[in-house]
């Protein structure tokens, strides 16, 4: 057991400990905890404390305490502590790297993206003087002047995913702190590590404690931080079943609530689509990161006649990819637990059952990696109807259906039908048909001969339909007014002012 590491909560810049148990008057009793594996070898690696309810309230109530001075702070040293927090980050992005690769499983370089990504919603917000910049309309009546100003929510919990353990929680807290609220994170107890080492990050910025906490744990801290009357926001992102349970129980308990749920990404490709481009996009984006990415794309909609070609060229590319170990050179990792990875096995199972042709199987593969890894190979159906299981449900793992349509509107109809709208492609050398899929389309981010259209982070991510429950999506401009309330002041002074003489050059402070 010594090999086992221990993982637990970062409360007002502290590692959580008895000590520190004794002084919040908790219980210093053994938590429960959860086993945190390592997917390429399925061998237990890490221990995760889970909050109790009380743990829960001592982290909203440093919090409480911390964002009280934060957002008092000038944006002036806001921007600085983001900016420092943004080249230490930078600088040790391969270790976080590196955790998210052990507790994940995903391979080194797609972990990497995962965190330079983040990185971009980082920078983003070390622009927060523009973004909170509010207007101002002078003389609207006789001596009196309107303006307006953004200010913070409050504390801000954050429920994050075990796909991308960084970069999701990175899509909120840093427009979230820098805007002036403390978070709480609540990340998945799958891979808990690498918030932990950007908690660190953090503290070494110089936030001030309290600001960044990290609390892991299970149903019971997520329910306690619905209910909780001192936290103003919540932000998830997971399946539709559990955003819309967070959703309803947020709102109800009077919180603003974002929550990104599901998706069944389509991919249309038009019968000019150049074919090559489009099985490379379709591989890319069907198995990177073993298809446990909300971006995936796992419907493939070809447009007759071209799909025995581009089917032929999408399984010869399959054979290519090597499965195995993350950190030795493989395209595509395992699966993040055992429980996963036969529940996407049982879909295989599933389409071969419906009368689907199962083009390429994954269920046995050859791997460069431990026997008892949670292996799934890429896999490929052809002849998938609508009415299958393997179309209808998001898998969230290497299963890419080919879906037959006779034109551009039965493709068409087809997305609009289904209950998510997360994202879509379209592959085609024809704009007017291209603009024509951009219009028409009931999806929230759409790709134009790009399988994965994730916005750059000073535009916002989010879908539609089943895919987001609220109105906001996550980051860009409708993060920042979802981490802030408006207010709009009238004023009229009678008499001016004087400051005195100071000859000094003015400076921020």
């Amino acid at each position: 057991m010594s090999d086992i590491k221990q993982i637990t909560h970062h409360i007002g810049g502290k590692v959580w400990d008895a000590k520190n148990a004794n002084l919040a008057g908790q219980d210093t009793k053994q938590p429960r905890q959860g086993d945190v594996f390592n997917p390429a070898t399925g061998q237990i690696t890490g221990k995760v404390d889970f909050a109790s309810v009380e743990l829960v309230d001592y982290a909203i109530e440093v919090a409480t305490k911390a964002q009280a001075q934060w957002r008092d702070t000038s944006l002036a040293k806001r921007t600085q502590v983001l900016f420092a927090f943004r080249e230490i980050l930078n600088a040790r992005k391969e270790e976080v790297a590196a955790l998210i690769t052990a507790e994940h499983g995903k391979v080194l370089s797609d972990a990497l993206g995962e965190v330079t990504r983040g990185l971009e919603v980082v920078e983003f917000a070390c622009g927060i003087p523009h973004l909170l910049k509010g207007s101002y309309s002078e003389g609207v009546s006789t001596d009196i002047d309107v303006y307006s100003i953004r200010q913070p929510v409050g504390v801000s919990a954050i429920i994050s995913p075990f796909n991308f353990p960084a970069m999701v929680p990175m899509w909120f807290f840093p427009i979230a702190i820098a805007a002036g609220n403390a978070v709480i994170i609540k990340p998945s107890e799958k891979d808990p590590s690498p918030i932990n080492l950007i908690a660190e990050f953090w503290k070494e910025a110089g936030l001030p404690d309290g600001v960044f906490n990290v609390v892991h744990g299970d149903k019971v801290a997520v329910d306690r931080l619905l209910e909780h009357p001192g936290i103003a926001s919540i932000s998830f992102v997971g399946s539709t079943s559990i955003a819309r349970y967070i959703y309803e129980n947020g709102t109800k308990n009077g919180k603003r609530v974002q929550a990104l749920g599901g998706a069944k990404n389509h991919m249309l490709v038009l019968p000019d689509a150049d074919l090559d481009l489009a099985a490379d996009a379709a591989v890319n984006a069907g198995f990177g990161s073993a298809g446990e990415r909300c971006m995936a794309i796992s419907a493939l909609v070809v447009v007759e006649p071209v799909a025995d070609e581009l089917i032929s060229k999408i399984s010869s590319r399959m054979t290519q990819l090597k499965t195995g170990d993350g950190t030795k050179g493989s395209d595509m990792g395992p699966l993040v637990t055992a429980v996963h990875r036969d529940k996407v096995a049982s879909y295989v199972d599933a389409g071969v059952n419906e009368g689907a042709r199962l083009v390429v199987d994954g269920r046995n593969p050859q791997v460069s990696g431990a026997a008892d890894g949670f292996w799934l190979g890429p896999t490929l159906f052809d002849q998938v109807t609508p009415d299958m299981s393997i179309y209808q449900d998001e898998i969230f793992g290497p299963v890419l259906s080919v879906i037959r349509v006779k034109s551009y509107e039965e493709g068409l109809a087809l997305i609009n039908k289904h209950q998510y709208g997360n994202g879509t492609a379209i592959f085609t050398n024809d704009g007017g048909a291209a603009r024509r899929f951009q219009n028409e389309v009931q999806v929230g981010m759409i790709g134009i001969n790009v399988p994965i259209p994730v916005p750059t982070a000073y535009y916002s991510f989010g879908g539609w339909k089943n895919s987001l429950f609220g109105d906001t999506h996550a980051h860009g401009t409708e993060g920042v007014h979802f981490f802030t309330r408006g207010k709009v002041v009238t004023s009229r002074w009678l008499d001016p002012s004087h400051g005195g003489i100071n000859l000094g050059f003015p400076q921020n402070r």
